[in-house]
């Protein structure tokens, strides 16, 4: 019998790979799901016939959990779109504000990490720059994981937080602003035409958070689109050669996002203009002081708890978002 052609093509073989996981991932998660029904009618049924209500507590517990892992394989039935299932790359640029919105870059920052090594995913710093004197000015950091993007495509936009600044000795409440762009790392070479004259390459020196691979020499590559000034960096590699192709890799990305925005309806949600940095495009607030709420003012989602958001409980922000998405296309 004669090999399939995909196992003698690497990308498709892991490609098939990746779905064949994926499904193998949901039929677990369907078989547990079937393990807990009946173990919470089996306790339901002890409970009634023995006439203990101390089980009641156990069985709501059981409950809540069961509805929850129902919810969570819901939302994962409205990731359909054409890049959904791919890595994500995130990049958090911190607004006017100084050291107070580079700080807030560094605590969102801090909250998709957590949020990612909670999913099971695994994040990976291509570009990173130390604020002038803490926190973060920008950070791109690539999620690798099963419908990375999917979920974090709700992420989009600009962040607003409002505390008082530990930075402010007079202890006055203060606004602070960081741009959130999120795109789908996609591996697949794209039939974009990039013409030399139309980017400029600049070169600087590697630095922040990187790892023990980033080097003190000037490998870090940051490409600029002079038609669309669109702007990629990549200091992750070990190499320039490598920053360089990554960072292409990336613009092309961006630049075929740009053109299926403007030839099809269809992917217009997949990256939005970015628009500016500060009041009245904000995505989602986070009130620190004088109270504590986080309110998405899309779909009007919100927690009391702020410390748990910024501890990377997003998920209640992302459903509530991929359910609106849905919803809107239903009515359109």
């Amino acid at each position: 019998m004669e090999e399939p052609d995909f196992w003698n093509d690497p990308e498709k073989a892991q490609e098939m790979t990746k779905t064949l996981n994926s499904l193998k991932s949901d039929l677990e998660s369907y078989d547990n799901l079937v393990t807990q029904k009946e173990d919470i009618e089996t306790l339901m049924e002890m409970g009634e016939e023995e006439n203990d209500p101390s089980l009641v507590p156990e069985i709501q517990e059981m409950v809540d959990s069961f509805v929850e892992q129902i919810d969570n394989i819901r939302i994962k039935t409205l990731l359909s779109g054409e890049y959904d299932k791919d890595n994500a790359i995130v990049t958090l640029h911190a607004g006017a504000g100084g050291t107070e919105s580079c700080d807030w870059c560094s605590m969102l920052y801090r909250m998709y990490t957590r949020w990612a090594d909670k999913k099971g995913y695994s994040v990976e710093v291509l570009d990173y720059l130390d604020g002038e004197e803490a926190g973060i000015k920008s950070v791109t950091f690539q999620v690798n994981g099963d419908n990375a993007f999917g979920y974090l495509k709700s992420e989009k936009g600009v962040h607003r937080l409002v505390r008082i600044s530990p930075f402010n000795a007079a202890g006055k409440r203060q606004t602070s602003f960081v741009s959130c762009d999120v795109m789908p790392d996609i591996e697949e070479d794209l039939d974009i035409e990039i013409n030399d004259d139309e980017i400029r390459i600049d070169t600087y020196r590697s630095s922040g958070a990187g790892g023990q691979h980033i080097n003190k020499t000037s490998s870090a590559i940051r490409i600029t689109h002079l038609p669309t000034n669109t702007v990629v960096q990549c200091q992750n590699e070990r190499s320039q050669f490598q920053n360089k192709d990554k960072a292409m890799q990336m613009l092309k990305a961006k630049l075929y996002l740009l053109k299926q925005q403007e030839n099809m309806e269809k992917l217009s949600g997949i990256r939005g203009d970015v628009t500016e940095i500060g009041w009245g495009n904000q995505i989602r607030s986070y009130v620190m002081q004088p109270y504590t709420m986080v309110k998405d003012h899309r779909t009007n989602e919100e927690s009391g708890n702020v410390d748990k958001v910024m501890d990377g409980d997003v998920d209640p922000f992302i459903n509530a978002y991929l359910k609106w998405i849905a919803l809107s296309k239903k009515q359109g």
